[in-house]
């Protein structure tokens, strides 16, 4: 994704992403994948209603299908407490115009029929936080999307190439050595 808007956005197109493994693998095939905005903090609740604008264009803007399925996100409450943060997060949601809703424990019920909700669960639903426009996306399918954009931007992706160490002459880095070869900075 740097690399993506590197070239993009600034025309800078002499980039080499390397990757030990293959692109899409490592960290990126470990995440959740769920892409949200209900954050409890301004900052980061900005932060992230700006990503979920840009997850929402994404696949146009790529030619490519990120499997970015907008479902909804659930947060349940299991505590007095756990309902408090949650009322607490909705708000600070909506006082920055993000969208979230407090559900009762009979909305969460109607919602997903299959979740136990009754007060005899090892964990009792009390209630739950809902942002509607939150989803998923495949984490393999984003990896995919934005390095083929980055590769026809000009950017060089290179697989199966293990950086050895970082070659420096004065203080500068020169470039890196790599299983592969040399690549000059």
């Amino acid at each position: 994704a740097t690399a993506y808007y590197l070239a993009k956005e600034h025309g800078i197109t002499n980039i080499a992403v390397i990757e030990k493994g293959y692109l899409g693998g490592g960290n990126t095939a470990r995440n959740t994948t769920i892409v949200r905005s209900n954050y409890l903090w301004d900052e980061a609740s900005h932060l992230y209603e700006h990503s979920l604008k840009l997850w929402e264009g994404l696949a146009q803007e790529l030619n490519y299908n990120l499997m970015f399925s907008q479902r909804g996100v659930l947060n349940l409450g299991h505590t007095l407490q756990d309902m408090r943060d949650i009322e607490r997060r909705v708000n600070a949601n909506r006082l920055n115009g993000i969208d979230g809703e407090v559900l009762t424990t009979a909305q969460v019920q109607e919602m997903v029929p299959i979740l136990d909700c009754s007060t005899n669960a090892r964990f009792p639903v009390m209630g739950a936080s809902w942002q509607a426009r939150a989803g998923t996306a495949r984490h393999d399918a984003v990896a995919w999307g934005f390095a083929r954009a980055a590769d026809a931007l000009g950017v060089d992706l290179l697989q199966q190439t293990e950086v050895t160490g970082i070659r420096r002459k004065d203080g500068a880095v020169e470039g890196v050595e790599t299983n592969r070869g040399f690549i000059s900075a």
